[in-house]
């Protein structure tokens, strides 16, 4: 192999571990919709490769064999969805392995399918209604977690309810408070603006929340 020959070959080297990188981060924001978890830091994802022609292969496998086959397809579709966000994607396979529904799933993904496409009478309900169950149910988990830590380091309820977004990403808060608050910002715009002046705490109808509760 010539020097110019392995500087190109290098080069592809580096390319395909930078995308593989990309690839996981946007794993990274894919969670099981129950648990409120990254996929990733639950070790869902077993495999996530790149190939020569920009098309992502990733494999997952679920700590159970008979997980409902709505949260099944709701996570694989989710990271088929994160990952094609890349601009040099240029195709994603996404394939459940171990799984009572894995041969359904899989060929209904394969075929770029919907869930009610795949599963035909036996789908039980919205995909998009699933998702944003789970997703206003991870809001309200996290929005908890962030005031109960600003009640916990002394914040006046009335002074909590009463922040802005910009206010909220100003607070001298620990590292703790800190996470707890950027997982919150993450899930936020699930049920209202994300304008620097918009109320940082509302309720699943974009009301702000009473002192009393």
């Amino acid at each position: 192999m010539t020097g110019h020959a392995e500087q190109n070959e290098q080069w592809r080297n580096r390319q395909v571990q930078e995308r593989q990188a990309e690839v996981w981060a946007c794993l990274q924001g894919v969670t099981d919709p129950e648990l409120d978890e990254s996929v990733t830091d639950l070790n869902f994802v077993t495999k996530a490769d790149v190939d020569p022609e920009n098309r992502v292969y990733i494999e997952f496998r679920l700590p159970t064999y008979w997980c409902a086959a709505n949260f099944s397809f709701l996570m694989a579709d989710d990271m088929r969805r994160a990952v094609s966000t890349l601009d040099w994607v240029e195709g994603v396979s996404v394939v459940l392995g171990e799984h009572m529904y894995a041969d359904k799933i899989n060929a209904g993904l394969a075929k770029g399918l919907s869930f009610q496409e795949t599963f035909g009478v036996e789908a039980d309900g919205s995909l998009d209604e699933l998702r944003r169950t789970f997703l206003v149910k991870a809001f309200q988990r996290r929005q908890v977690a962030v005031l109960n830590h600003l009640a916990g380091v002394g914040c006046p309820p009335e002074t909590i309810v009463s922040l802005t977004l910009m206010e909220l990403d100003c607070l001298p808060v620990d590292d703790e408070g800190a996470n707890l608050v950027r997982r919150y910002r993450e899930r936020r715009a699930v049920v209202g603006p994300l304008r620097a002046d918009a109320l940082a705490f509302i309720d699943a109808d974009g009301a702000r929340p009473s002192t009393s509760r």
